[in-house]
C-alpha cells in the first residue's frame, strides 16, 4: 500500500487493528522493545512521565503537559483514544501533529512495521509518537498508558517518573476481576528504584501498589498522604479553585475529581524536576493548571438548556460525573443521552445514571464497538424506566432539546466516541467552527 496522503497513512495504520484485544496471547512487550531498538530507542531520548490508571490519566497527562509547556519546555504529549482526529493522540508543543508528519513518518517506518510480526495498531501508533518526539527535539514527554500498564506498548519507555491515577473496575476480562489484579497490571509500569506518584486509591488497590513499590525498592509518593491540599474556596461554571500548601490555584475544568487529577499532575511534575535537570517555577505551575484545555470532560457546550458532554465510561467515573452534576447543576432536571462500547461495564454505569435521570435516550456512536441502542435500553429496563433507543446522535439531540426546558440539563455520556459525535453535531447545529475531523476511517 503506497502512503502518499494523510488518508493513505490512516488506512495503513488502522489496517493493523485486526486483533481481539481480549486475546492477551498477542500481548508481547518484547516485540515493541525490539522494534524501538531498531529505530534507535527514540522513547528514551528525553525525560518522561508515564501515567497509568483507570480514570483521570488523560486529564492528569494534559495538566502535567500544560505545566511543563508553561515552564518553557517543548513538550510531547501522547494520549488515546482521540475525539475527532488521530492527530490529537500525538501533540508537539501543545499543537496536533501535522498531517504531513504523519505521512512522512508512516512512509519511512513502514518497512520496520512490516518486518515486525504480530504488530498491533496501538504499538504502531506508539512507535510513531516516540519517533515524532525525537524528530521534533521534544525536551520532555508525557505519556498516557493505553490499557493496563505491564504489557502496554507505552511501557517500553524507561520513565523518569511513574504515575498511577485512580484505579477502578474496567476491562476486567483483560486485566482481572478484582481491584488487586487490576492494580497489579497498572503497577507494571514501576521500575526498580523508581519514583512513583499515586492518586488517592481504594485500600485494595493501594495495598498492591505499596507491595510492588516495596518489591522494587521504589519510592512511593501518595497524593492523599504526602500532599496537603484542599478543594475550594471558589467554584462556578467557569472552573474552581483549590489550595496546595496554602497556595491557591485556579482550574477551568469542572468536577472535584479534576482537582484530584490536578494535584496528582503537580506531584508528578515535582517528581520529574527532582529526577531530571528540568526547572519548573511556581508561576509555571499556576499558569499551566489555569490554561489547560481537555475537551469532552464535563464540558459545557450550551446553556438554556445546559448541554454537557462527559466521557465517563465505567461505574466509578459515572459516580464522579453524577457528583459533579450535583455540585455544578444542583436542582436541574436531567435528561441523558447514553451510549457505550460493548466491552465496557454498561450495567454498572446504568445503575448510577438511571436513578438521577428524568429521561434517557440510548444511541450508538460511529465506533465499531458501540453497543446497539435497543440492547442498551433493554439492559436499563431492569433498573428504571424512561429509556428510549434512537437511531442517531442527531435524532437524540433533537428529542432531548424538545423535552428540555430552559432550566434543564442535557448530558451526553458513556463513551468518548459518543461525546465526539455530540460535539460535532452541536457545533454544526450552531454554526460554530469545527475542530480537525478525520475522514471516516475505522479507528481503534
Amino acid at each position: 500500500m503506497p502512503i502518499e496522503t494523510y488518508i493513505d497513512a490512516l488506512q495503513y495504520i488502522y489496517s493493523y487493528a485486526h486483533y481481539n484485544p481480549a486475546d492477551t496471547s498477542n500481548w508481547n512487550l518484547d516485540r515493541m522493545r525490539k522494534l524501538l531498538a531498531r529505530l534507535g530507542n527514540p522513547q528514551n531520548q528525553m525525560p518522561s512521565l508515564l501515567i497509568a490508571g483507570t480514570k483521570g490519566k488523560g486529564s492528569t497527562a494534559a495538566i502535567a503537559e500544560s505545566i511543563l509547556r508553561a515552564a518553557g519546555y517543548k513538550t510531547g504529549l501522547y494520549t488515546s483514544p482521540h475525539l475527532h482526529s488521530f492527530r490529537e493522540r500525538i501533540r508537539l508543543g501543545g499543537g496536533l501533529i501535522s498531517e504531513e508528519m504523519v505521512v512522512t513518518l508512516t512512509h519511512r517506518l513502514k518497512p520496520f512495521f512490516e518486518d515486525t510480526p504480530g504488530l498491533t495498531a496501538f504499538e504502531l501508533i506508539t512507535a510513531l509518537a516516540f519517533m515524532a518526539f525525537a524528530e521534533a527535539n521534544v525536551e520532555v514527554a508525557v505519556l498516557e498508558v493505553g490499557l493496563g500498564g505491564r504489557l502496554d506498548a507505552t511501557n517500553a519507555v524507561d520513565p523518569t517518573v511513574a504515575v498511577i491515577t485512580s484505579i477502578s473496575y474496567d476491562h476486567t476480562q483483560i486485566l482481572g476481576e478484582t481491584l488487586t489484579l487490576i492494580a497489579r497490571e497498572k503497577a507494571g509500569i514501576i521500575r526498580p528504584g523508581a519514583l512513583v506518584i499515586t492518586a488517592p486509591q481504594v485500600d485494595e488497590a493501594m495495598t498492591m501498589i505499596e507491595s510492588v513499590c516495596e518489591e522494587y525498592q521504589a519510592r512511593l509518593v501518595s497524593v492523599e498522604r504526602d500532599w496537603e491540599w484542599h478543594i475550594g474556596p471558589c467554584a462556578d461554571l467557569d472552573g474552581q479553585s483549590f489550595t496546595v500548601d496554602g497556595d491557591t490555584y485556579w482550574l477551568s475544568m469542572l468536577g472535584q475529581h479534576q482537582v484530584v487529577n490536578a494535584v496528582t499532575a503537580l506531584a508528578a511534575v515535582t517528581g520529574l524536576v527532582e529526577r531530571s535537570n528540568l526547572t519548573v517555577s511556581p508561576e509555571a505551575c499556576h499558569q499551566g493548571v489555569a490554561r489547560v484545555q481537555w475537551l469532552g470532560r464535563l464540558e459545557i457546550l450550551g446553556r438554556r438548556p445546559y448541554v454537557v458532554v462527559d466521557s465517563a465510561m465505567n461505574g466509578d467515573s459515572m459516580e464522579k460525573l453524577v457528583q459533579a452534576l450535583d455540585q455544578c447543576f444542583a436542582g436541574l432536571r436531567r435528561i441523558f443521552i447514553f451510549g457505550a462500547s460493548n466491552d465496557h461495564p454498561i450495567d454498572d454505569m446504568l445503575h448510577v445514571l438511571l436513578p438521577v435521570s428524568h429521561k434517557t435516550f440510548t444511541v450508538a456512536s460511529r465506533h465499531p464497538r458501540a453497543e446497539n441502542p435497543a440492547r442498551l435500553a433493554q439492559a436499563g429496563k431492569t433498573i428504571g424506566n424512561n429509556l428510549y433507543p434512537v437511531d442517531s446522535m442527531d435524532q437524540a439531540l433533537e428529542l432531548a432539546l424538545a423535552e428540555a426546558g430552559p432550566q434543564d440539563l442535557i448530558c451526553v455520556t458513556g463513551s468518548l466516541f459518543l461525546v465526539a459525535d455530540a460535539r460535532e453535531m452541536w457545533l454544526k447545529r450552531n454554526g460554530q467552527p469545527l475542530p480537525p475531523i478525520d475522514p471516516m476511517v475505522v479507528s481503534t
